[in-house]
């Protein structure tokens, strides 16, 4: 009996804007039933309708902490007063059951991620140009101009990490390009 092959995990990061969970959902569309999605932990109270293991693993943050001493998370950051990490061995479980495990992450998790697993699989999507970025955050009309301009100076940031990555793939005018291309990743490390 042949042994079960091993998950691959992948770090996906890029500005808010960009595309990345349009590209996430067709690669799920396409080869769902073998990738499967991290559950993050956070300090923070579930909002209505959260569902406990599904949405976060909802934890206090004396747990967490606890947590963060045992090397516990493969990455973890504080935002708006509460705390959020990626559980390592949630990760390592669901890659010891053959799934594909996707990570959603901002650079410096991102960077947590690559130096504790360093296996895994790193893409950064890029936009084709700050103006294009910026055009599309505005069109989306959800958000005030201080939100914009703050997102805007975060992707600036960001974008400067870009080269840190196993790969880059500009999501612009033709998004079927932009998904080829992560599709194309994909099958090379699952194939």
């Amino acid at each position: 009996m042949q042994a079960q092959k091993k998950g691959v995990l992948f770090v996906f990061s890029g500005p808010s804007g960009v595309g990345k969970g349009t590209l996430k959902a067709k690669l799920i569309e396409e080869f769902g039933e073998e990738i499967a999605f991290s559950v993050s932990a956070t300090t923070r109270a579930p909002r209505p309708g959260e569902i406990d293991g599904k949405d976060y693993f909802f934890i206090t943050r004396q747990e967490f902490e606890q947590r963060i001493a045992n090397h516990d998370f493969l990455e973890h950051a504080q935002f708006a007063g509460n705390l959020y990490g990626t559980p390592k061995p949630y990760v390592v479980n669901l890659l010891d059951q053959g799934k594909n495990v996707l990570l959603e992450i901002e650079v410096q998790g991102a960077a947590q991620v690559k130096a504790s697993m360093p296996e895994c699989v790193s893409v950064f999507i890029l936009p084709p140009s700050e103006e294009v970025l910026e055009h599309r955050l505005r069109g989306r009309g959800t958000e005030t101009e201080e939100k914009i301009e703050a997102r805007l100076a975060t992707a600036k940031q960001e974008l400067t990490h870009a080269q840190e990555y196993d790969y880059r793939i500009v999501n612009g005018s033709d998004l079927e390009a932009a998904y080829q291309a992560l599709r194309g990743i994909y099958v090379k490390y699952t194939r």
